[in-house]
This record gives structure tokens, sequence and C-alpha cells, in this order.
């Protein structure tokens, strides 16, 4: 059978988008970000937040999300949007996700939109990995290993709205975990430098936290505000 030069650039136009929907769903990576915030610091800038519909999370770090990524410092994103969040498969997560991944965005909500962002965004890119269930609940057990809060509290470095050192925070951290942690801050109203988020990486597994390839570099002051929440 001939083909004719239209039916035959239809037929390329088809092979390339198969080999780039195939290669989208094989991403493959390096290893994750393990990434918890500090809810008072979220709360604390000149967006609102808003405490999610089973009412005020604990005091606490929380999950933001567990990010493939690559030693070069680029990241795989939305590898399967076919792969769409499913409730009814983490339906025996729902109360851990609630209290250790709660959404604090408005208006307020019952986190389904925030987890659901997080699956297709990031959670795709693990499917070599981790299935859905297994990438939630790999969360859940990461932060179960290392309790960020505790160790703070521990070395005398409070939630009170003080001031604390951002090297003595890194290495407190670092000390008690046995790996290399990244800072981030933001910028309350008043231009204060606060803790914001805690970035740790793990293994292609999902299970075990190892030294980062690439600690990201985020601004922050030499002294930062630990606000309450």
């Amino acid at each position: 059978m001939k083909l004719n030069h239209s039916a035959i650039v239809n037929l390329l136009f088809i092979l390339q988008f198969l080999s780039l929907h195939c290669l989208s769903l094989s991403q493959d990576f390096d290893f994750f970000y393990f990434v918890q915030l500090w809810p008072g610091s979220y709360c604390d800038t000149k967006h609102s937040c808003c405490y999610p519909k089973s009412g005020k999370p604990a005091a606490d770090f929380g999950i933001h999300g567990l990010w493939p990524n690559y030693n070069n410092g680029s990241y795989p994103s939305n590898c399967d949007p076919d792969n769409v969040f499913d409730k009814s498969q983490i339906s025996d997560l729902m109360s851990s996700l609630e209290k250790s991944w709660p959404t604090l965005s408005c208006p307020s909500n019952d986190g389904t939109k925030f987890w659901t962002h997080e699956w297709i965004k990031h959670g795709t890119c693990s499917e070599s990995e981790l299935d859905q269930h297994e990438y939630f609940e790999a969360a859940l057990k990461l932060k179960e290993k290392i309790n960020l809060l505790q160790i703070l509290i521990s070395a005398g470095i409070e939630a009170d709205d003080g001031f604390y050192e951002l090297e003595e925070i890194r290495k407190v951290i670092e000390e008690e975990s046995g790996v290399s942690v990244g800072i981030e801050c933001n910028v309350d109203p008043c231009g204060n430098s606060q803790l914001y988020q805690i970035y740790m990486c793990v293994d292609k597994s999902g299970s075990q936290f190892i030294q980062c390839p690439l600690i990201p570099r985020r601004r922050c002051g030499c002294s930062v505000q630990f606000p309450k929440f």
C-alpha cells in the first residue's frame, strides 16, 4: 500500500506523539526531596491561610511533598496526567494524611485538592518505584522517622516568635538525623526572614534518608524567626 504525503506526515506525527507519551510515563529520577513546612510561617505572610475542615492542624511541621529530582538540579513533573488521584486507593491513610499532610490553602477544604496536585505533579513521576498508595504511605513513614520539631525543641529552638541562628538550626538537625538538609525561608509582612521549609533527601525507594546529592539553596537571613502557630 502506497501512502500519500499527507498520510505519511500524519503517521510520523502519531509516532512522535506516542514516543513522547511513553517517555513521559517512563520518567526516571535520582532521588526524592522530602519537604516539610512550618505552618506558622506559611500563615504569617502576605498570603492568608485557612485551616482545613478537620480543624486547626497541630503545631508541628507538616508534609509539603515527596518530590522526585535529578542530580543536576532539574526534576520531572506531570509525568502521567492520566493516572488521576483516586481517594479510594488511600482510604486507609486518610486520617494520617489529615494529621501529617494538612492543607492550609483557602478556602477551607478537606485536603483533596492539595494531595491531588502533589500526586499529579510529583507522584506520577515516581511510578517506576511507587504506586499511589505506596507514594503517600512512604511520605507518612518518613515523617515518623525524624521528628523535626522535637529535635529543635530539645536544642532550645522553639516556635516562640524568637530569632535563631540559621546555621545552628541546620547543625542541630543534621547532627541528629545524620544527613544533610536544606532550609528555605519566607519573609513576613514586617520583612523578617522566617524558618519555612526543611528539605531532606531520600533514596528512590522512598524509605531511607540519604546525604543530599544537591542541597537546594534558598535565601535566608543569618538569623531567622521561628514563629508561633
